[in-house]
């Protein structure tokens, strides 16, 4: 299916395409930076859009690789900006990283070390695991600690941590890299999971930062291993999302910013893609010979379905 999509060249989604696609997809599945919002600002359209393509019969299915929250809390999100979206709609890395150790029978006695915000603390704990580190203020608060760099000082870390996860982390630093990598070296059997590897994102409405790929790529650096990925492009959240909504991949459309998560993401699953220009990629970066991910159509933002719909 990768190969295929990727030697094909993208359509720009018109008004005489648009029906045939619309007609041949029973379920939505939607990035949110970039897609549905940057930042906290709702991007044009996307409520009357969203009310459309339920009106219409559509499933609609979010999936993000923003690991900061958990599915309450992007619940909570979509309700703040106006959007009736379920728990149960939303497919988060962070959900996806506690639902790897769920179903590799992770002991719930072995704790979990997170580089990461809230929302991968509140997922491992909703699984019934124990997780250390963090940003915020769940459980145990490593942003705010320093590591002593002296002579004769032993850093000491925990020996029953069996799994460190490694997620977008505004309060990174030097005392919680050696936390993680100790545990990935030094504790016999400890998995290395990253939730996403994006390099930017819309952390506010006005620019890119950057993202969990940089805090994955240092862990790669001190461990000198590769994790296991569980976010976009990586298909471990579709399982999921295929046992609980029992809809064929071939009857969706993944719409998305990214190429290398999004667009990616749904050529692996055997899903429709869809490329929005309203986020992180842009129509030269499409068309650029480099490229070799390409949708199957384009469009400069999720409204333009609604619109064209209606001509």
């Amino acid at each position: 299916m990768t190969s295929q999509n990727a030697m094909q060249v993208p359509q720009p989604l018109t008004a005489y395409n648009i029906k045939p696609l619309f007609n041949s997809v029973d379920a939505f599945l939607f990035d949110c930076d970039g897609v549905i919002w940057k930042g906290d600002k709702l991007i044009d359209g996307v409520p009357q859009t969203l009310d459309m393509l339920r009106s219409k019969g559509k499933k609609l299915i979010f999936v993000t690789n923003n690991s900061t929250k958990s599915r309450r809390q992007y619940a909570d999100k979509f309700h703040s900006l106006g959007l009736s979206v379920a728990e149960d709609e939303i497919f988060s890395s962070s959900f996806a990283a506690s639902m790897y150790l769920k179903v590799n029978n992770f002991s719930p006695e072995k704790k979990v070390y997170v580089i990461g915000g809230d929302g991968i603390l509140e997922e491992l704990h909703l699984a019934g695991y124990t997780g250390l580190g963090g940003s915020y203020i769940i459980l145990q608060e490593d942003g705010d600690k320093r590591a002593q760099l002296k002579s004769d000082y032993l850093f000491q870390h925990d020996k029953s941590v069996g799994a460190v996860v490694v997620g977008l982390d505004p309060n990174i630093n030097y005392y919680k890299l050696q936390y993680a990598t100790l545990c990935i070296r030094e504790n016999p059997g400890c998995l290395f999971i990253a939730t996403n590897r994006d390099a930017v994102g819309h952390m506010t409405d006005l620019q890119e930062w950057p993202g969990a790929g940089c805090m994955v790529a240092a862990m790669c650096g001190s461990t000198e291993r590769e994790p296991i990925v569980v976010g976009k492009p990586s298909t471990f959240m579709m399982e999921f999302l295929l046992k609980k909504f029992q809809i064929d991949t071939s009857r969706m459309c993944m719409v998305g910013d990214r190429l290398d998560t999004d667009i990616l993401f749904g050529q692996n699953a055997g899903c429709r893609t869809l490329l929005v220009l309203s986020g992180v990629t842009t129509q030269s970066t499409l068309e650029n010979p480099e490229n070799n991910i390409q949708p199957d159509y384009y469009t400069s933002q999720v409204s333009d379905i609604l619109e064209l719909l209606e001509h």
